[in-house]
């Protein structure tokens, strides 16, 4: 159990029970996992694309991407069916918690003309939370000087929360700068 889950187990959890009046302490939400992704829409014209987004994600998240395929063929993209549209990394676990912490406490502080993330954007109606990141050289793992092309990067955090109150309410008790 890493510092940061056990940081979730005695403070957060207790507060989001105390503040939406929960009862017991497992029904309080809780994170269920971190999914990392990048689209592929350069790699129609460079190959090697694809290799630089493998890379990225394997030393953002500490694991290998699953490269995602198209399901239909999309003439006005260019897409054949199967053809690598994206690579993505799922994040359960020590992993999890390990990646949050490292986003809460280093990557956010690191970001150029950062005033705090959105509290309109980026929820969804299941209390799930998602944040875009213009570049990826924001994370630690990234060299700026090693950096051979600047690209995107999505981050999607799946709970089991039932609204995006309650979410926003665990995010920030977790230490994500939400804006005021």
């Amino acid at each position: 159990m890493t510092d940061f889950q056990k940081q979730f187990n005695k403070t957060v959890r207790p507060a989001v029970m105390k503040e939406f009046g929960y009862t017991n302490i497992m029904a309080v939400p809780s994170i269920e996992k971190v999914v990392l992704n990048i689209g592929l829409s350069k790699s129609l014209q460079d190959k090697k694309w694809v290799d630089v987004a493998v890379n990225t994600l394997t030393r953002i998240a500490g694991q290998k991407p699953v490269l995602t395929k198209a399901k239909k063929s999309i003439s006005n993209f260019k897409i054949r069916e199967g053809m690598v549209v994206g690579a993505m990394v799922t994040l359960r676990g020590d992993k999890m918690y390990n990646f949050l912490q490292k986003m809460a406490q280093v990557t956010f502080p690191r970001m150029r003309d950062f005033h705090g993330l959105e509290t309109k954007k980026g929820f969804d109606t299941h209390g799930n939370y998602s944040i875009g990141f213009k570049e990826h050289t924001v994370f630690p793992e990234i060299k700026s000087d090693e950096v051979e092309s600047i690209h995107g990067l999505e981050i999607s955090i799946k709970t089991t929360s039932p609204n995006k109150e309650q979410t926003l309410f665990m995010l920030q008790a977790m230490g994500f700068p939400f804006k005021k």
